[in-house]
């Protein structure tokens, strides 16, 4: 049973990580929209390509498209917030019940 437990607390960290990582990304994208990027740096297609199908369709529920604000990457971030808070310690909660 131990072993089981061992690897949903490793589920859970690199979970975690994941979507640290994650929103950092999508940190870093709205940051790069702020200035005027070249469209063609390799950085900023990785980080368009890996954010864009995410983003998409939060912008499609979202009604906002006259405003001139895009508010899908806060969003998206208070998902991420909410799935690390929520299915982070979840899963670390019933590995220690194990």
């Amino acid at each position: 049973m131990f072993v089981l437990s061992n690897f949903l607390i490793a589920l859970a960290k690199v979970l975690d990580i994941a979507l640290s990582i994650y929103t950092f990304i999508i940190i870093f994208r709205v940051v790069i929209s702020w200035v005027n990027a070249d469209p063609h740096n390799a950085i900023v297609i990785f980080l368009y390509r890996v954010t864009e199908p995410v983003l998409r369709p939060v912008r499609r529920i979202l009604p906002m498209h006259n405003l001139g604000i895009d508010f899908a990457p806060v969003i998206v971030v208070l998902i991420l917030i909410f799935l690390q808070y929520f299915l982070v310690e979840t899963i670390t909660e019933l590995a220690r019940r194990l």
